[in-house]
C-alpha cells in the first residue's frame, strides 16, 4: 500500500504538570517555526485564559512543525496533539489519540508513572499504537532516572502490553532547555552530549508509522474536534483517513445517527506553527479544518457523495460526577451589574453550546424548568464549565456535587477511583485517618528512603468531593495527591465528610464589624464588614456540628452614656475567601451556591428560616 512519507501524526501524553506544552514549545522554536523577531510566551499552547491562570492544559490542541532532517532529505510535517494531563478532561485525550499513529509518552524524572500516566498509557495500547517514552526534566535534583524507567515498565507489563509494545525507545530530555539525548545522563544533570531537541525529532520520525492509503479507496474524514471563527462559523478539524479534500468540493455528510446530507467546503486550511493557512487540498494523513457545515458535531465523517462509507463514532468514558445548575433565584439576583444573563433561556443555551465541544459532558432535564443536571468526567472539569460561564456574564444556582450511580442486578453501584498520595513520612497518620472517614482502601505503600511515602488508595469517588482542601490543611501544603477512575464497586454506605455545620445569616441587611466581632468566637466567618447579605445565606462555618441562624448585621446602639467597655479595642479576624472550588467542596446537601461574575456566595437551598426548622423536625419525627 503507498505510504505518505512527508507526514507524521503524534500525540504528546502525560500526567499532569510533567511538561507536555514546555516540550511542545521548545520543537515549535527548534523547527523554526517563529521569526526571530517574533515575541514569545512561555506555553503557547496555553492560549485559553483560565488555562493560563491554573498552569494546565484544558483542552487538546493541535500544531504543526516543519522538520528538516540533519542528513538531509524532504522536509517532513509532523503533527503535534498537546492533550490534558488531568483525568477530568479525558475526553480531550481520547480524542487527541484518534488523530494520530503514535504517542510521546512523557514521564517526570523524579515524580515516576503517577494515576493520570497510566490513564492515557491505558487509551494508547488499547488502540495499538506505538509508543516512544520521554524521561523529561533530568536536571532535577532529586531526579532517579533508572527507578522511573523500571517503574515504567512495570505499568506497561501491569497493562497488557504486548512485546512490540513494550519495546518501546527511550528519550532523555530537559525540555525547558530544549535539550534532548539518546543516552542516559546522571540524575541531576541536563544531557550532556547534545544541545538541541534533535536526538528527539530523529527518534518522532524513525519510530512513528508514516500514513498508509489505498489509492482506490473513496474519501474518509474523521470530524475529532470543532472550533469556532467569528468569520467562517463552525470550524470542524479532521483527519483524512483516504482520499483527497478540496477546497469547494460537495462530499457527503454522515451524522451520527447515519443520515447523510451532501454539503460544500467553503474553506479548507491547514495549521502550521500556532496559525491556520488556508490551502486547496488535503491528502490522506493529513490533520485539517474545514468550514461551512454549520451543525456538524465530533465523531461525524465526510465521505465521497457516490460511496459514503462512515467511520466509527468516537467513544468516550463514563460521567462520574453530576451537579444541578440552573438560573440564580438568590434575592440579590441581577443586581451585581449590568448585562448579566439571568434567563432559563440563555442558560439553556449555553449549556447546548457548550455540549457541541466537549465530548464528555451530558445535559439533562430536572422536574424544574430553570434547572438542568450536567454530567461531567469530575469535580474539577465541572467547575472550570462554571468558572467560564461567570466570566461570560451569567448568574447561576449551582447544586453539591453528587456522584453518578448505576444499577446492575439490582444493586446501586457508585464510581471509584484510585488515588496515588505523596506525602512527607510524618503525616501518614493524619492521611490514613483522612481516608478511612472516606471508606478508601489501601492497596500500596512504598517509601523511597528519602524520607517521602507513596500510598495508592481505591476510594469512592463522592468521598473525594471536598478531600483536596482538608488533605493540603492536614499535610501542611506538602501533598501531593492525584486519582484517577478505576470503575464502579457496590455502594459504601453514608460517608460523612464534613464535621462542622454553618452560620447562617437571618436577615437581610448589609454586615457590620460590631456584630462580625460578637460572632468570631463562633466560627469561622467569609463575609467582609459591609458586604449585603439576605436570608438563608451563609457567612461562615460554626465550630460544632449543627446549623446556627446567626444576625451578623446587628449595629452597636449609640448612646450618650459612658460605657464601661469605651475603651476596648477589639480586632475583626480578617475573613476566609472561598474560591469557587472551595465552595463547591464546602457545601452540604441542603446548600447550593450562588456565583455571579462578582461574586461567589454559598446559601441553603430553603432559604427561609421557619420552612427550614419544620423539615428538620418532620425528619426527625
Amino acid at each position: 500500500m503507498p505510504t505518505r512519507h512527508d507526514i507524521r501524526n503524534v500525540a504528546i501524553v502525560a500526567h499532569v504538570d510533567h511538561g507536555k506544552t514546555t516540550l511542545v514549545d521548545a520543537m515549535l522554536k527548534q523547527a523554526g517555526a517563529f521569526a526571530a523577531h517574533q515575541h514569545l510566551d512561555d506555553r503557547m499552547m496555553d492560549s485559553n485564559d483560565l488555562e493560563r491562570e491554573k498552569g494546565i492544559t484544558i483542552l487538546a490542541k493541535n500544531t504543526a512543525v516543519k522538520y528538516h532532517p540533519k542528513g538531509g532529505g524532504d522536509p517532513v510535517t509532523i503533527n503535534i496533539i498537546d492533550t490534558p494531563g488531568h483525568a477530568d478532561f479525558g475526553g480531550e485525550v481520547e480524542r487527541g489519540l484518534s488523530m494520530v499513529d503514535a504517542v510521546v509518552l512523557l514521564v517526570d524524572a523524579s515524580e515516576g508513572p503517577l494515576p493520570q500516566t497510566r490513564f492515557v498509557l491505558r487509551k494508547a495500547l488499547q488502540a495499538q499504537l506505538p509508543v516512544i517514552l520521554c524521561i523529561n526534566k533530568t536536571d532535577r535534583p532529586d531526579s532517579r532516572i533508572a527507578e522511573v524507567i523500571d517503574e515504567t515498565y512495570d505499568l506497561f507489563l501491569d497493562l497488557d502490553a504486548t512485546e512490540e509494545q513494550i519495546e518501546f525507545p527511550i528519550v532523555y530530555a530537559c525540555a525547558r532547555d530544549g535539550v534532548a539525548s539518546l543516552t542516559k545522563p546522571e540524575n541531576g544533570t541536563v544531557p550532556p552530549d547534545s544541545d538541541s531537541l534533535e536526538p528527539f525529532f530523529s527518534t518522532i520520525l524513525s519510530t512513528v508509522p508514516a500514513p498508509v492509503y489505498d489509492d482506490a479507496a473513496p474519501l474518509q474524514a474523521h470530524v475529532t474536534n470543532l472550533d469556532a471563527d467569528n468569520f467562517l462559523g463552525r470550524i470542524a478539524l479532521l483527519r483524512v483517513e483516504q482520499g483527497h479534500l478540496k477546497k469547494g468540493q460537495t462530499v457527503a455528510w454522515i451524522k451520527r445517527d447515519g443520515t447523510i446530507t451532501n454539503v460544500r467546503l467553503t474553506e479548507l486550511m491547514m495549521t502550521e506553527a500556532l496559525t491556520r493557512r488556508p490551502v486547496d487540498s488535503a491528502g490522506p494523513g493529513d490533520i485539517c479544518a474545514v468550514a461551512g457545515i454549520p451543525e456538524i458535531t465530533i465523531g461525524e465523517t465526510l465521505a465521497d457523495p457516490e460511496n459514503p462509507i462512515a467511520l466509527p463514532l468516537i467513544t468516550v468514558d463514563e460521567p462520574a460526577i453530576s451537579m444541578t445548575i440552573g438560573t440564580n433565584t438568590s434575592p440579590l439576583v441581577g443586581k451585581g451589574g449590568k448585562g448579566h444573563k439571568v434567563t432559563a433561556r440563555l442558560v439553556k443555551d449555553r449549556l447546548d453550546r457548550e455540549l457541541v465541544g466537549n465530548v464528555s459532558l451530558r445535559v439533562l432535564p430536572t422536574e424544574r424548568p430553570d434547572a438542568w443536571e450536567v454530567q461531567g468526567r469530575g469535580e474539577l472539569a465541572l467547575a472550570i464549565l462554571i468558572e467560564t460561564m461567570r466570566r461570560e456574564g451569567f448568574e447561576l444556582t449551582v447544586g453539591k456535587p453528587q456522584v453518578v450511580t448505576k444499577q446492575v442486578d439490582g444493586k446501586t453501584y457508585e464510581p471509584i477511583e484510585r488515588m496515588t498520595i505523596d506525602s512527607p513520612e510524618e503525616y501518614l497518620g493524619a492521611i490514613t485517618q483522612l481516608m478511612a472517614t472516606r471508606k478508601g482502601r489501601m492497596e500500596t505503600m512504598s517509601n523511597h528512603g528519602s524520607g517521602w511515602v507513596r500510598m495508592e488508595w481505591i476510594v469512592p469517588s463522592r468521598g473525594l468531593i471536598g478531600f483536596r482542601t482538608e488533605f493540603l490543611t492536614q499535610t501542611r501544603g506538602t501533598g501531593i495527591a492525584h486519582s484517577i477512575f478505576e470503575g464502579h464497586e457496590p455502594w459504601f454506605g453514608e460517608l460523612r465528610t464534613r464535621n462542622n455545620g454553618s452560620l447562617v445569616a437571618d436577615r437581610a441587611g448589609v454586615v457590620t464589624p460590631f456584630a462580625m466581632i460578637n460572632l468570631q468566637e463562633r466560627g469561622v466567618i467569609f463575609v467582609e464588614p459591609t458586604t449585603e447579605v439576605y436570608e438563608g445565606m451563609i457567612i461562615g462555618e460554626n465550630s460544632r456540628s449543627d446549623d446556627m441562624d446567626v444576625n451578623i448585621t446587628k449595629e452597636k446602639k449609640l448612646t450618650n452614656m459612658r460605657a464601661a467597655s469605651a475603651d476596648n479595642t477589639e480586632n475583626v479576624v480578617p475573613p476566609r475567601k472561598l474560591s469557587l472550588e472551595q465552595s463547591l467542596e464546602f457545601c452540604r446537601d441542603d446548600e447550593c451556591i450562588e456565583v455571579t461574575p462578582e461574586t461567589v456566595r454559598i446559601r441553603k437551598v430553603v432559604l427561609d428560616q421557619k420552612e427550614r426548622g419544620r423539615t428538620a423536625s418532620r425528619a426527625k419525627r
